[in-house]
């Protein structure tokens, strides 16, 4: 529901706030009142095409701004456009240049129109005389007539979805073959050129690099490693026959005092170590071998393992770990036929199931078009015209056409001329005509969904009709404001009327007053109770100059419309 509308510097509005309530909302005023105005401005709230032309001459920008009562489906649409919530309400506001540039706030963050446009349909619809009929669709028109019927599609919805994902895997698996013969001649040659290197393991490379660096200093190795054994065990003063000499001399001395025997044991340690020394020494230089044969192979053997970890890793481990995930992906790449086949089958189903359940809408639609089509056009014909309506389903069952809510297209014909052939509905001339054809449909759906009121596919929570009473009168007038009566008991309704036969129905009216104040004009909205009431509908009966007798009959129609 629309809570309220202001305008700031607005065409002839410096500023002017309405607060709306449920049910039916009227508007009037004398001509040329600014009364479209306000409709426009909401318009331009619901993602209208904005103009510099609308800033009121002076100023440097207009503002129009409203709040909504929030919607389940708004606040999907503000999530999805990273737009904060604000409570249960819905902030809208719009700025214009003079200049021609413009901003939009929701909620009062910055925004985009086309955020506006996506919540429009969850918002209101408005019918105003300066609209096109864009905003009232082929998927407006499914919508009318799926609330008409308490048609639900959620489980055509869920079929398509699954169809469609299986067919998104299907094509990217089937567009990305030469990414994926590329990707399989690649993996191939680096699974085949690691696993032919043969690799011991994660340290080859660090004993090679050690048995490397022996052979090639085996000569300063074998001449230290025999030095040392001779210096420590060998020569006729070697470090262990000096250490004997020592410790048969602590020895002695420890016959005297017992000190010295912890001595004798740190010499003999000491002794054992050297000889432990000497003889690693003597086996390692026994060892040692000058072989450059082995040199050479170890490293061509190395080159070899730095060429890999330069290309696949910059250590054994990751060169391992490298070629165990190639060796993965060439078995999900030459697995990618089987999966085909399999997803294929999986699709059949899937389309089998998507068929049955819109087969089942269109089935549903096509029974459902024809009574909306008949109890529409009883209906228009009851608002002072004298047309030909029909609704119309169109299926395309090849699968371009499928869709969430299924494969059908509605459209609504009309004929507003005898002897003339039904035409789509948005291109109908007039529009007044225009206005009343689609309170006629929205009356019709209520009367035909209200036996499933729980299941209705939701609609705009407020309907805007701007001079729905073009070419009418006297009780084709008093029909509309009934239409309208009945139609505001479900949703909200925002009318502009010059009519004072459907003025006396509304829930909440609004009186539009312009005024000259310093040489400017100035447009101003408020709401009016019973007395001023019927003072406007009186004005509207009789023109400038009241009358007791027409104060008379504004009260007969107020107190007849109650």
């Amino acid at each position: 529901m629309l809570l309220e509308l202001r305008a700031e510097n607005y065409a002839v509005i410096d500023h002017a706030v309405a607060v709306f309530g449920p049910g039916l909302n009227l508007l009037t005023g004398e001509t040329g009142a600014g009364k479209s105005i306000l409709i426009d401005a909401l318009a331009l709230l619901l993602g209208g095409k904005a103009s510099s032309d609308w800033v009121r001459h002076g100023a440097d920008k207009a503002v129009v701004g409203c709040v909504f009562e929030s919607t389940p489906g708004a606040e999907d649409i503000l999530e999805a456009n990273g737009v904060d919530p604000e409570g249960d309400e819905i902030l809208l506001r719009r700025e214009i240049g003079s200049n021609g540039k413009g901003r939009v706030f929701i909620n009062n963050q910055p925004a985009t129109v086309a955020v506006l446009r996506q919540l429009a349909p969850e918002l209101a619809l408005v019918h105003a005389q300066s609209e096109t009929l864009t905003s009232f669709d082929a998927a407006q028109q499914r919508q009318l007539l799926d609330r008409y019927a308490s048609i639900t599609t959620e489980a055509c919805a869920e079929a398509f979805a699954r169809w469609r994902g299986l067919q998104d895997q299907i094509d990217e698996l089937r567009s990305a073959e030469q990414d994926r013969l590329r990707l399989l001649d690649l993996w191939s040659f680096q699974a085949k050129e690691i696993a032919n290197a043969a690799i011991v393991d994660a340290d080859e490379d660090a004993g090679l690099e050690t048995e490397k660096r022996v052979l090639a200093n085996a000569e300063r190795l074998f001449t230290g490693a025999n030095a040392a054994q001779e210096l420590l065990y060998e020569a006729e003063t070697s470090a262990e026959s000096l250490l004997g000499a020592a410790i048969r001399h602590v020895d002695d001395l420890a016959r005297f005092d017992p000190r010295f025997t912890a001595i004798s044991q740190q010499l003999s340690e000491a002794k054992g170590s050297v000889e432990d020394a000497a003889a690693t020494l003597r086996d390692f230089a026994g060892g040692v071998t000058a072989s450059p044969e082995r040199l050479e192979e170890i490293e061509d053997r190395l080159a070899a393992l730095d060429r890999l970890k330069r290309k696949y890793g910059s250590t054994l481990a990751e060169v391992i770990a490298f070629h165990d995930d190639v060796a993965q992906k060439l078995s999900d790449l030459e697995n990618r036929d089987a999966r085909l086949v399999e997803l294929e089958k999986e699709l059949g189903v899937a389309a089998d199931a998507y068929r049955k359940q819109a087969d089942a809408l269109t089935e549903a639609r096509s029974a459902a078009g024809k009574k909306l089509a008949k109890l529409a056009e009883k209906q228009i014909n009851d608002l002072a015209m004298s047309v030909r309506f029909g609704v119309e389903i169109h299926s395309n069952t090849e699968p371009v056409g499928w869709t969430a809510n299924g494969w059908d297209t509605v459209s609504c014909l009309i004929a507003t001329n005898a002897g003339e052939p039904l035409k789509p509905l948005t291109e109908i001339a007039s529009g007044g005509e225009m206005s009343r054809v689609m309170l006629a449909l929205k009356v019709s759906v209520e009367e035909g969904a209200s036996s499933a009121r729980k299941k209705k596919t939701p609609l705009p929570r407020t309907l805007v009709f701007d001079e729905i009473d073009i070419g009418i009168g006297g009780r084709a007038a008093e029909a509309v404001g009934q239409k309208l009566k009945m139609l505001a008991a479900g949703q909200q309704v925002l009318c502009i009327t010059h009519l004072p036969q459907i003025a006396a129905f509304a829930d909440q009216h609004f009186l539009i007053e312009k005024e000259t104040r310093k040489g400017r004009t100035h447009t101003g909205i408020r709401k009016i109770e019973r007395p001023e009431r019927v003072e406007e509908i009186a004005r509207m009966l009789s023109g400038a100059e009241l009358t007791e007798t027409s104060r008379a009959h504004a009260e007969q129609m107020l107190n007849a419309s109650a």
